[in-house]
């Protein structure tokens, strides 16, 4: 058994439950909410070490925020980084269990 660092899970910070994502599951696929600072390397290891399983490619994207009107008050939603992880063939995440 593999000890897990604690900072993976600064690193991975919730999946992402959308239509688009849930649709990207039966293809192998598996989003995240990633820190802004998290680098594809790391999000690879820490998704490998919590949730043994085998990583085959991660893409990330940066979500911009949106305008948003708060109690009468225009403020911003702040950027959110999201990686799109790619498991190998066999493997699977349920993301909706939890850790």
């Amino acid at each position: 058994m593999s000890t897990t660092d604690p900072r993976h899970y600064d690193i991975l910070i919730s999946p992402v439950i959308t239509e688009k994502a849930t649709t990207a599951s039966e293809h192998n696929k598996v989003v995240f909410k990633v820190a802004r600072t998290a680098t594809k390397p790391q999000i690879k290891e820490a998704v490998e070490k919590l949730f043994d399983v085998k990583v085959k490619a991660v893409n990330t994207l940066i979500r911009k925020g949106k305008v948003r009107i708060f109690k009468g008050r225009p403020g911003e939603l702040q950027n959110t980084k999201r990686a799109v992880v790619t498991l190998e063939e066999g493997h699977r995440i349920d993301v909706t269990t939890g850790l």
